[in-house]
């Protein structure tokens, strides 16, 4: 099976504030969802705030850059067999979140 990136930009869950706990509801239960078919890695949100970004040699610096259009706000990561399961996942997360989500296969991790 692959696992695949599902992802939103922050700034693009725009709904008025007051309709947070039907999206939160909504979300959990896909959440729930997922878990019962038993494709669920893991998911987090991401805190609206400035990323650190540490270069190569360890230098940090306050970022993303300012020419960065798009933040990452949140994301989950499934497995299952197919990109189309992958997509058909990311159209529930997206409705239950009220906005577009991005699919993105990971990489298989390296074998020894």
């Amino acid at each position: 099976m692959t696992q695949y990136l599902i992802s939103f930009d922050d700034g693009e869950m725009d709904f008025p504030e007051e309709e947070l706990p039907d999206v939160a509801k909504a979300a959990h239960a896909v959440v729930q969802e997922a878990e019962a078919a038993g494709v669920w890695v893991f998911s987090a949100g991401l805190e609206s705030q400035r990323a650190s970004i540490v270069a190569t040699d360890g230098t940090v610096t306050d970022g993303p850059y300012p020419e960065t259009k798009e933040v990452l706000g949140g994301f989950a990561v499934v497995e299952v067999p197919s990109r189309e399961e992958a997509l058909a996942w990311a159209a529930k997360i997206a409705v239950a979140c009220r906005c577009a989500q991005e699919v993105r296969e990971l990489l298989p991790a390296p074998t020894e």
